[in-house]
Order: C-alpha cells, then sequence, then structure tokens
C-alpha cells in the first residue's frame, strides 16, 4: 500500500515529549485511514526523536517521517512550516491533521496557505462520507465538524477539491485506545536541508507554566452549572470536588457567570472529558455541553428541573435543589469515611 492518499498526522513534540493530542488523531487516523482503505502517515520534526518516534508508531502510524536537528528541538514556525510542507508535497496525503494547540494553529494555517488548501480549525469529530454540489458527487471525502457562532450550532464544513483536506482538532475530543509496542511501522529520515536564512528567529528563554486544572486527566470531576446561583454557592462545588479528591468543572453559562475561570470549562467550547464519575449541579445539559462529557463512565445530575435534558443521559438524577443535596452528599460521604 502506497503512502499516496495517506492520512498524515502532524506529531508535535516539546522538549522531547509528544503531546498527547498528536496520539490521539493518530488513533482518530487508523479509523479514518480503514474506512479510505489507506495508510497512515506521520511527520515528527525534533532533536533526539528516537524514543518518540518509537512511540509514535507504537500507536498505529505506518510510515513515520523524521527530520531530526537539534536546533529543531523546540517549534520555530518558518522552519517546521517549510519541512511539513515539503514532505507533504513529496508524498502527497489527502488529508492532514494538526492538534489544535498553540503550535498546531501557528503552523497549520501557514501550511494551508502555501498550499493553497482549505482548514477547517478546532474540530471536535472527523468523518468520511460522500457530499453532492450541484451535478458533482464527491466520493469518501472528510467531514470537519465544529461548532460554530459561539457554539450554538454544530457545523459540519467540507473541502472537496483540493488537496489535502486540513484540520486541526480540539485536545480530548478523539479517544486514545493503547499503544501496540509490536506493530510494524517504518520510520524514514528526512534530510531538512535548512539553511541559516530559515531560522530568522532565535529562542532566547521559555517559560513554562504547569496547568492548575487537569480536567483531562481528571478520574471524578464536579461540575457547577448557572443554576449554582452566584460565586459564592459555586464554594459548594468546590468543597465536594476537594473532598472526593476530583477537579472542579464548569459549563459555558457558569463560566460566562463569572463562577469559576474558563480553565474549568467543559463541553464542546471548553474540555471533553472522560472521567470515571461526573457529578452535574445545577446544569441544564444542553448539546454543546453534553458533547463534552457524555462519555464519563458515571453520570449523576442534580437539577430542580425534573425536565432538565442533562437528566436524560445521566445514570443516577437526583430532583432538587443542590444547596440542599450537596451538604447532604458531603455529610454521608464523611460518615462512610
Amino acid at each position: 500500500m502506497s503512502d499516496k492518499h495517506s492520512v498524515m498526522v502532524f506529531i508535535q513534540q516539546d522538549d522531547g515529549q509528544i503531546a498527547e493530542v498528536s496520539l490521539e488523531l493518530v488513533c482518530k487516523a487508523n479509523e479514518l485511514a480503514r474506512r479510505l482503505n489507506v495508510q497512515v502517515t506521520g511527520v515528527l520534526i525534533g532533536g533526539k526523536t528516537a524514543d518518540m518516534a518509537k512511540k509514535a508508531v507504537s500507536y498505529g502510524v505506518n510510515e513515520l517521517f523524521v527530520v531530526e536537528d537539534e536546533k529543531l528541538r523546540h517549534y520555530t514556525p518558518v522552519p517546521y512550516s517549510k519541512l511539513i510542507i515539503e514532505v507533504i508535497k513529496k508524498h502527497e496525503p489527502q488529508i492532514v491533521l494538526f492538534g489544535a494547540t498553540t503550535t498546531g494553529r501557528d503552523v497549520a494555517p501557514r501550511v494551508a496557505s502555501a498550499l493553497r488548501v482549505g482548514l477547517t480549525a478546532d474540530c471536535t469529530d472527523l468523518k468520511i462520507g460522500d457530499h453532492q454540489f450541484r451535478e458533482t458527487v464527491y466520493k469518501d471525502i472528510l467531514y470537519q465538524i465544529r461548532p460554530a457562532f459561539g457554539g450554538n450550532i454544530i457545523a459540519t464544513i467540507v473541502s472537496p477539491d483540493n488537496r489535502p483536506q486540513m484540520a486541526t482538532v480540539r485536545e480530548g475530543v478523539m479517544k486514545m485506545v493503547p499503544p501496540n509496542p509490536s506493530f510494524k511501522g517504518t520510520v524514514t529520515n528526512v534530510q531538512s536541508g535548512l539553511g541559516a536564512d530559515d531560522f530568522l528567529t532565535e529562542l532566547v528563554k521559555r517559560v513554562k507554566e504547569e496547568k492548575s486544572v487537569n480536567l483531562k486527566g481528571a478520574q471524578i470531576i464536579v461540575s457547577g452549572g448557572i443554576g449554582v446561583g452566584s460565586k459564592e454557592n459555586f464554594d459548594l462545588i468546590k468543597n465536594l470536588a476537594h473532598l472526593l479528591n476530583g477537579e472542579v468543572g464548569a459549563s459555558r453559562a457558569a463560566v460566562d457567570a463569572g463562577f469559576v475561570s474558563k480553565e474549568h470549562q467543559v463541553g464542546q467550547t471548553g474540555t471533553t472529558v472522560r472521567p470515571k464519575l461526573y457529578i452535574a449541579c445545577g446544569i441544564s445539559g444542553s448539546i454543546q455541553h453534553r458533547a463534552g462529557m457524555a462519555e464519563a463512565a458515571r453520570i449523576i445530575a442534580i437539577n430542580t428541573d425534573p425536565e432538565a435534558p442533562i437528566l436524560q443521559i445521566a445514570h443516577y438524577g437526583i430532583v432538587g435543589d443542590l444547596k440542599e443535596v450537596i451538604p447532604r452528599f458531603i455529610k454521608a460521604y464523611k460518615e462512610k469515611t
């Protein structure tokens, strides 16, 4: 099977560590590639790449194109975009995927502009299907699905005429499957051919700040919505989350109301999560929010409205005032521990 017309993933690395979203995309690329009966390819650019290449291949990359140069250890826009463009032109993938990270959001538009192809940003789903425009039917093209108009609608975007079809995809929305260390993929080294003129900027200093909220990796999340009522009442959510050793989540409405910061937002315009336990308090359950947490293993919903959409997907629903229910939760838990 040729590497042409493959589904290609930009394997983002930072200081020798592969971004988790890139591995999520490799898993999704395998699903798309099976539908198209093509290979999965990847592009990895960095310093010492051997361990990273081995890890990327184990998730299902048939052929990984690697550019190794210590000067490329950290992302620099001009050389990175130039190298990705060269690989794409030579191997002609039909789909190229990037993580919707700060790096992906910077390099993907540069590549798309140079190749004169479309690019859909911040996708939350990808599918393969047909599309008809007037008398022309396009077979097996990429459906690029993302929220639009502030998350009020879900748009499906297609780029039927030009190749490759390109998209950036948000972190956490694609399910990552376990790696297979015995998977046999090919690592192909690519000579950079870069000169001094390609390094127009110099990295003087890097400042890394650890995230204070890790919704994506949390096993227990207690989320509050606009029904919490106030910033002061949101302390109930925080107290329960702290007691359960979980993270604090929130709906977009709660964030917009100033109850909690945006880094806590769950949903299509926030973080997509898959915890073992998700407790939704005062959240009505809009489709945008449900899309970001519906795959939780267990969902408990507390709401005063028995018709709230969140109760339709909850494993356990409690119709009541969270200001009464949560203190009872806390009391009961303390008595049991």
